[in-house]
């Protein structure tokens, strides 16, 4: 996955901006993204601050680090289990 080059807080202030009334086309023209963008971190980050945001990427990255070693490990399992089963 691609990693946005908007930090948290960067986020978090494109966020305040609308709710100190500020149109989605006059912040999405300033900070060159898409309204479709915007609307999906307003769904998604709305009412969290800089920390919670920082946090919550955080454990996005953690939560992604740990699904891809389980499936190493299953896979590593699975092809053990086939050559268990070969040699008997």
């Amino acid at each position: 996955m691609r990693k946005s080059k908007f930090s948290p807080q960067q986020i978090a202030s494109i966020l305040k901006e609308f709710d100190h009334g500020k149109s989605i086309s006059d912040i999405s023209r300033a900070h060159g993204i898409s309204s479709a963008t915007f609307y999906k971190w307003r769904s998604k980050y709305a009412g969290m601050n800089s920390k919670e945001l920082k946090k919550l990427k955080t454990l996005e990255e953690e939560n992604r680090r740990l699904k891809q070693m389980y499936s190493s490990l299953a896979l590593d399992h699975q092809l053990a289990k086939e050559i268990i089963e070969k040699k008997l």
